[in-house]
């Protein structure tokens, strides 16, 4: 297993850099395959030594080589961050090639869609449409019998968030609602311990901020499909286990 970490490892790192282009790209209508990477400044094309995971920026001490505009400290911390969490799927799904296939794609599609609500405010459909055509692709060769169950998961993952969008239009948009679905597609049952999650830490959030700031906390949005996230990778890792525990307590 520990070659397969490391493979893991080295793997994140390098869709991590692929990732930032995707977050950055998307959201502006842009190719994420078509036009080599340059600096936003100056519009120099970046060498290849200068885009390397992690190290180029650790070397250029995170400003660009063409003209000392700074680069941001996510880009380094979003090809880590996918690492880890790569390193984590195969660490856990270890018995279970499918799933290991699908928990790369699904850390991928969850890390992309926080780095654009964070920042646009939106989870494009592109990303979403292609992480939903993957995972259908690796379920079908790879376990088509649980794909009623997955499909079951989606749409009633999906209605659920969207009854709650129609309640409280101003807190949540149509992208978290098919976010859930596709996290449905992924997760199947557990996709129900990921919503609870990512609907607990939200509320969690919400009263510190109301603790912090009074009433008009109320009146300041902040994204929901970072929680959303954090609650599917909850389900992916740990989703059996928490499912387990719900049983054995209250059945």
């Amino acid at each position: 297993m520990a070659a397969a970490l490391v493979l893991a490892f080295v793997g994140g790192l390098l869709f991590g850099s692929f990732l930032t282009v995707v977050a950055h790209r998307v959201p502006r209508g842009e190719s994420v395959v078509g036009g080599r990477s340059h600096c936003p400044r100056c519009g120099a094309q970046i060498a290849a030594h200068d885009n390397l995971p992690v190290v180029s920026w650790l070397v250029l001490r995170g400003r660009s080589r063409c003209c000392g505009e700074r680069i941001s400290p996510r880009y380094p911390l979003t090809e880590l961050t996918l690492a880890v969490l790569w390193m984590a799927t195969v660490a856990v799904l270890w018995d279970d090639p499918t799933e290991i296939a699908l928990g790369l794609v699904f850390t991928f599609t969850l890390l992309a869609v926080t780095l654009t609500d964070l920042e646009r405010r939106v989870i494009p459909n592109k990303i979403l449409l292609a992480s939903a055509v993957a995972g259908v692709a690796i379920v079908t060769v790879g376990d088509p019998s649980s794909l009623p169950e997955r499909a079951i998961a989606a749409v009633a993952a999906g209605g659920v968030l969207f009854l709650v969008v129609l309640a409280y239009p101003k807190g949540m948009g149509l992208g978290d609602v098919k976010l859930t679905a596709l996290m449905g597609l992924y997760l199947g049952g557990n996709v129900a311990p990921a919503v609870l999650v990512a609907l607990l830490a939200g509320s969690l959030v919400g009263l510190a901020m109301i603790a912090r700031q009074g009433p008009a906390a109320r009146k300041q949005a902040i994204p929901f499909g970072p929680f959303l996230a954090l609650g599917g990778l909850v389900g992916l890792l740990t989703g059996d286990q928490l499912v387990d525990l719900y049983l054995s307590t209250f059945s």
